[in-house]
This record gives structure tokens, sequence and C-alpha cells, in this order.
């Protein structure tokens, strides 16, 4: 009963921070929503439901539940990823949530309240499982990734340290699914994909895939805002740790399979 009450006691006083801060939206937000920039073809994070052409995801729905912690509606923005940083920057929409790492080449222009943490991990077909045990034997082969993701640098960066005079060649891709498709055309040995969106992949194709080791790196996934706006951000910040403390972001994790990838404590700008 203790603990209950402890819980209790943590739940209202993040409600009441909530409050607080919600009261500090802009005008603008209030009165006509908070729009929301995404980019709906990263699975589980943000995509179109295949049935009914909905945008769905665990952004879309954390997203959804930020708002209504904040008491505003949450307004989608469909885009392209090469427009989101120059969107926000001109003001077409209030922040960012489509799976967007937190880099700190990225925070001159906006600052990140990060909300996962994930790692690319090495992945081949299951045909091929008993060739790579383990992912010293990705040496000396070809690996693909997306080329517009900081995985190149990630393999790079294990290939140096692990493969010594046998490097793995990388395949830049034209994205994750490109990566697969060259996976199963032979063109590759091995790919790399996000940790966050592999146990996804690997339902929508069971029995296709198999994970290799552990992740090789890890980063921030990170919910980005201007940088100058900062009691925005500090809305946001407040509504997030309130969904931490009453289980909602648990249990969307859970939902969305994304239970290893949670974070303890939420951060500004953790990301490197």
């Amino acid at each position: 009963m203790k603990f209950k009450s402890i819980l209790l006691a943590a739940v209202a006083s993040a409600a009441m921070v909530v409050a607080s801060a919600a009261a500090e939206l802009p005008a603008e937000i209030k009165q006509n929503g908070l729009r929301i920039a995404v980019v709906p073809n990263y699975p589980p994070m943000e995509f179109k439901d295949p049935a009914t052409a909905t945008l769905t995801g665990f952004d879309v729905e954390l997203g959804e539940a930020l708002a209504k912690k904040l008491g505003v509606k949450a307004v989608w923005q469909e885009t392209s990823f090469d427009q989101l940083m120059p969107g926000l920057a001109t003001q077409r929409f209030d922040i960012i949530l489509t799976g967007m790492t937190d880099l700190k080449s990225r925070q001159e222009t906006a600052s990140f309240i990060d909300y996962l943490r994930s790692g690319p991990r090495f992945f081949v077909q299951a045909s091929r499982a008993a060739e790579f045990k383990e992912p010293a034997a990705l040496c000396g082969k070809k690996v693909g990734a997306s080329r517009r993701t900081m995985f190149p640098k990630d393999i790079a960066a294990w290939s140096d340290k692990n493969c010594g005079a046998t490097p793995i060649e990388f395949v830049g891709t034209e994205g994750s699914a490109d990566a697969r498709t060259q996976l199963k055309q032979g063109r590759i040995d091995a790919a790399v994909q996000g940790n966050e969106t592999l146990p996804y992949i690997m339902d929508l194709e069971p029995n296709t895939y198999v994970p290799v080791g552990t992740p090789i790196a890890f980063q921030y996934t990170g919910l980005a805002t201007p940088v100058k706006a900062e009691d925005l951000r500090e809305a946001l910040r407040a509504a997030l740790e309130a969904l931490i403390a009453d289980g909602s972001y648990k249990a969307l994790l859970a939902k969305w399979k994304l239970s290893d990838n949670a974070i303890g404590k939420v951060t500004i700008n953790a990301g490197q």
C-alpha cells in the first residue's frame, strides 16, 4: 500500500507540473492544436495502416498522448525527410516526431527531447544463419545499410575495431527496404537496421531474418522542437515525464514491441 501511495503521489505531482507547463503554451497552439511533422515510412514508429491507410505507429500514439496531456489537439502534417528541419525553422509545424535521431550536428537547428534509446544491429537471411553465428563472421563480407543514416559510420567503426585486415565491405542502400531487397537477392551478405524496427520487420516476414549479435552502437531518438521554443519544450518534457509516471509510456512501448528501447530518464540533447 505504501508503494501505491508513493506512485499515486508521483502521478499527481506530474499532473500538476504538466498543467502548469501547458498554461505557458503559445496561444496559437492552444487554439489550433499542436502541429506535428511526420514521415510515415518507418514502421513501427510511423506508417500508414495497409488496411485503412490511416496514420499509425508508436510515434503517432505517443504524439496523441502528449497532446492529450497538454489539453490540445494533435495536428499531423506529413512531409518528406529532407523538409523536416527547414519546415521546423520556418514554423510550418511546431515539432518533429518521426523517429529522428538526436545528433549533435542537428542541435544547432533543433533541440531534442529524447524518448527512446536504440542502436543499429546486424541481421542476415535465416537460411544463412549457420554461417553467421557471431558478428565476427561478417568481417570481409558485404554489409548493406541506408546511406542516409549514421549506420555507415557505425559499421565502419565496428569493423575498424573488430575486423583488422579483413574489414567489412560496406554497401550503401536507398533505405532499409532496399537493404532487405539486396539481402534477399544475395547481393549483400548482411544488413543493418535499427533495433527499434527489426522486431516489427521480422514479424512481417516470419522465418526470413535472424539478428546477429547485439546492437553495435547506441543513439537517442528525439522529439525535435525549435531551439528558442523553451516554453513548448518544457511543456512537452513535462508531459512525457507524466506519461512515464502513469505507465502510459511503458504500455505503448509494450504494444509496439519496443520495451528494450525504453529510456530511464527524459533528457534534452543527449545525442552525440
